[in-house]
């Protein structure tokens, strides 16, 4: 399902702004510009990430996974129930795995992602039969700014392999 930004509350709009801007701290940082937040119930953001596996030397630093981590060891449980994670790069299907055995409880995200999303794009993780908890998944929100930031990354990264 895909969402315009007027469609959305104004938290929403806040907590996915505050993602983008660790977007932009990852892309300064020469990282893939994709960042995390995750709120619980009240609104509370609760963690929150930019990508990081270069700095981090782990292929696994993705934003959501580092901010599920950080959630996590806020809320003093690896289950994070009744919370949202906001990011700025459909979830690819490690990121998928990890909201799903973190019981999160809403996904929204910005930009598609149709080489490495797993959500509305290639394995369909949360559709698989197999999958044993399916959050409710809301796309788009701010996508041409998360999509317009990816493209300037990647495209400065090839001109300055030339």
């Amino acid at each position: 399902m895909t969402i315009h930004d007027s469609d959305q509350d104004w938290p929403d709009l806040a907590h996915m702004d505050r993602a983008l801007a660790l977007a932009q701290a990852a892309a300064d940082s020469c990282e893939v510009p994709v960042g995390a937040v995750i709120v619980n119930v009240n609104g509370i953001v609760v963690g929150e990430a930019a990508n990081a596996p270069i700095a981090q030397h782990d292929p696994t630093a993705h934003a959501e996974v580092l901010a599920i981590r950080a959630a996590c060891e806020r809320v003093g449980n690896y289950r994070l129930p009744g919370h949202t994670l906001y990011v700025t790069l459909e979830p690819c299907t490690m990121c998928a795995s990890a909201i799903a055995n973190a019981r999160i409880a809403r996904v929204v995200y910005a930009a598609s992602d149709p080489k490495g999303g797993a959500v509305e794009s290639g394995v369909r993780f949360f559709d698989a039969p197999t999958c044993h908890h399916r959050p409710l998944i809301s796309a788009g929100l701010r996508a041409d700014r998360a999509s317009d930031m990816l493209r300037s990354f990647f495209r400065a990264r090839r001109q300055t392999k030339r």
